[in-house]
């Protein structure tokens, strides 16, 4: 298949040398660096709704009513939904005019250059190593819980690591990511097809849910449904977000303000649709598909959302709404007990597809920087058969499936936050800056009102960001600057771009490989 080749190549070098976007395309056709496309538009909305349901609908929703907004949690939703839609059309333009895995990081690095790809790159991996870990040892802990209901137990050695115990091998979160890492090397359409029976059953727990809830709900709950604000309490130092240790300022919960507080706690629930992105190569008309998929699960999940945190607020008042189980504990309130084992299993149930897919994500922008020759090229290769990028599967999979056997990481939870904030603003940008550079490019779809939506979403990105914890700042800035020293060390000099080692290298500043 021949290539459009590039009308005004952008001669940049050194550390900000980009990627044209035929070259990306080209480097997709490469028999042994090539995915299988198979996906379609339902397979990606699927996708999104599988990742995007996880605990954040079944525990979050009761803590933030309870803690922050009242029964105004269903505002603090649609403000989260919001700032991810302005993202979601920022992505969806992105993703149909360079499908190509890698996501965020591959938008980058056609414009704003190699080494902010690379440091969005190295974030992403971050972001869904830690995500596939934490919802991995929550499902063990789900399964444990139901387990335990019927009588079986795990010795306290194969059950994590815990303040109380000590350490201990989380053997269940071990063989989960073991188990569906298997599953991702065997080929994208039987983890489409693993998605969408899992989700099915999800969202059929969610919809008898919000129905059967809707029965129980009292009128004199949502009273006020704004309640008065109160000055936090506590959080100081590290402990304190960075918009308080900056300015002084010092958010509230309840009143209209948390809200907007609320909001960036249950943004932890939206993370996911972005995954969706990763997938554009491994989809048969990207175009017309990924626009589709990446919105598309956004809306569902907003709706689903919102439904629940007005259900759940409405059969028992805010203040009395327990935070470890809310869902289940306001129909035990009710009198109907068994909505609570009910729900449990739908909540084990749907995190098997949160982690898989945070897994397949990692693969496919670690399958992309091994590709361009920013991490070592071995891992690029795909299967014979399956053409899944099996060696990154491995041993991302084998890696991550330690680190949540071992290691209690709950309190690094955040900083898978600030790591899909971070990709939102980078993406965000490269859409405008796409945009000036090369006005040329076919876009099937086009993000509306740039440069205003972009500025948009960055700004609501940054908002939300400043919200979290300094610490959170300060770990996440120290892994960035390790990103920084590996990528000097090794991806700038063996880089494609850069004329780095391997049979397909590409001069910089070509839109081609080289094929001398």
């Amino acid at each position: 298949m021949t290539t459009q080749t590039d009308p005004a190549p952008r001669r940049r070098s050194g550390l900000f040398r980009t990627k044209t976007v035929e070259q990306s395309i080209q480097d997709t056709e490469e028999p042994e660096h090539g995915l299988r496309r198979s996906l379609s538009a339902l397979d990606l909305t699927v996708f999104g709704v599988g990742v995007i349901i996880g605990t954040g609908i079944f525990v979050l929703t009761g803590k933030v009513a309870k803690e922050t907004a009242g029964p105004a949690t269903a505002l603090a939703f649609v403000v989260a939904g919001v700032v991810c839609a302005l993202a979601a059309l920022c992505y969806a333009e992105f993703a149909s005019t360079v499908p190509v895995a890698g996501s965020a990081y591959t938008f980058a690095y056609a414009s704003l250059g190699e080494l902010p790809a690379w440091i969005i790159g190295w974030d992403l991996v971050l972001e869904f190593a830690l995500g596939t870990a934490v919802v991995a040892v929550g499902w063990s802990g789900y399964v444990r819980s139901l387990l335990d209901n019927v009588g079986w137990h795990l010795p306290q050695a194969l059950s994590g690591t815990d303040e109380v115990h000590g350490f201990g091998f989380d053997l269940l979160a071990f063989l989960l990511v073991l188990a569906l890492t298997g599953v991702l090397v065997l080929g994208m359409k039987l983890s489409a097809r693993l998605t969408a029976l899992v989700v099915v059953i999800k969202v059929t727990v969610v919809l008898v849910v919000i129905v059967a809830g809707a029965f129980f709900v009292k009128a004199a709950n949502y009273r006020p449904f704004i309640p008065e604000a109160q000055r936090q309490t506590g959080g100081s130092g590290l402990d304190a977000p960075l918009l308080q240790v900056l300015f002084g300022y010092e958010p509230t919960n309840f009143g209209v303000m948390g809200i907007f507080t609320a909001a960036s706690i249950v943004f932890f629930a939206f993370i996911g649709f972005d995954v969706v992105a990763t997938a554009a190569e491994e989809t048969r008309v990207p175009q017309r598909d990924m626009p589709r998929g990446i919105l598309g699960s956004l809306l569902i999940c907003t709706t689903l959302y919102v439904a629940v945190s007005i259900v759940v607020t409405g059969m028992q008042h805010y203040s009395r709404l327990s935070v470890d189980a809310p869902l289940a504990d306001a129909f035990k309130a009710t009198g109907h007990p068994w909505y609570a084992g009910f729900i449990s299993f739908g909540a084990a149930v749907g995190l098997i597809t949160v982690c898989m897919i945070l897994l397949l994500g990692q693969t496919r922008v670690f399958f992309a920087m091994s590709r361009d020759g920013l991490l070592p090229r071995f891992f690029s290769r795909t299967h014979p058969v399956y053409q899944t990028p099996y060696r990154a599967t491995v041993l991302l999979g084998v890696l991550i499936a330690v680190i949540a056997g071992m290691t209690s990481i709950a309190e690094l939870a955040t900083l898978v936050n600030i790591g899909t904030l971070f990709a939102f603003v980078v993406v965000a940008l490269g859409v405008v800056i796409l945009r000036r550079t090369r006005p040329d490019l076919p876009r099937a779809f086009r993000t509306p009102l740039v440069p205003w939506l972009p500025a948009a979403s960055v700004a609501a990105s940054l908002w939300l960001m400043l919200n979290l914890p300094a610490e959170t700042w300060v770990r996440f800035a120290i892994w960035m600057a390790l990103g920084v020293v590996v990528y000097f060390l090794y991806g700038r000099s063996r880089s494609r771009m850069a004329g780095g080692p391997g049979p397909e290298r590409a001069p910089a500043g070509t839109g081609g490989p080289d094929r001398g």
